[in-house]
């Protein structure tokens, strides 16, 4: 199976879903912890991109800078 690329769309509904959230309503420059990530959405998070995208992320690297617009470079997000 080939790996689908990660656009900042996906990422932020990704986020959004895990959150219980729209995907309207999650920022992309704010600390998402505000917005209820904590460490175990985060590990899945990570676990769902790496399985469902190929992506190999350090958790620290997540944790680091909880935003979206840190996350998408990380991530290899597009557009």
């Amino acid at each position: 199976m080939t790996a689908v690329a990660l656009t900042l769309e996906q990422l932020r509904a990704d986020v959004a879903d895990i959150l219980g959230e729209e995907p309207e309503e999650i920022p992309l420059d704010e600390n998402l912890v505000d917005y209820g990530l904590d460490s175990v959405r985060l590990m899945a998070l990570a676990a769902a991109w790496r399985r469902d995208h190929g992506i190999e992320v350090a958790f620290a690297d997540l944790a680091e800078k909880p935003a979206l617009e840190a996350w998408a470079p990380l991530l290899g997000a597009t557009g």
